[in-house]
């Protein structure tokens, strides 16, 4: 039982990150190193899937926007849209004296 424990705590200094500590750091400061660990991966695990929600988010927007724009009715709803407002924007600039 001692050897099985004696195995544990070889194989987990090995899985945590080495501290600033004592040379020989006791089971208690290892234990509590590796609690921190485990904290830290956790919370960085929480921030990777919060941005990977975001992403997918993102994705889902960008192709809802990329289908209105290759549908037959999408594509050319947004041309006339850009197409009346260039049309609007053309005797304000005229009416200036500016010509390109």
């Amino acid at each position: 039982r001692r050897a099985q424990l004696r195995c544990c705590l070889e194989r987990l200094k090995q899985q945590v990150p080495v501290g600033t500590g004592p040379a020989r750091p006791t089971t208690l400061s290892l234990l509590h190193r590796a609690r921190l660990h485990i904290q830290r991966l956790e919370a960085q695990e929480l921030r990777a899937r919060r941005a990977k929600d975001q992403l997918r988010n993102r994705q889902r927007s960008l192709r809802r926007q990329l289908e209105l724009l290759l549908s037959p009715d999408g594509g050319e709803r947004s041309r006339a849209d850009s197409l009346d407002s260039s049309q609007l924007s053309e005797p304000s600039e005229g009416g200036r004296g500016n010509k390109c």
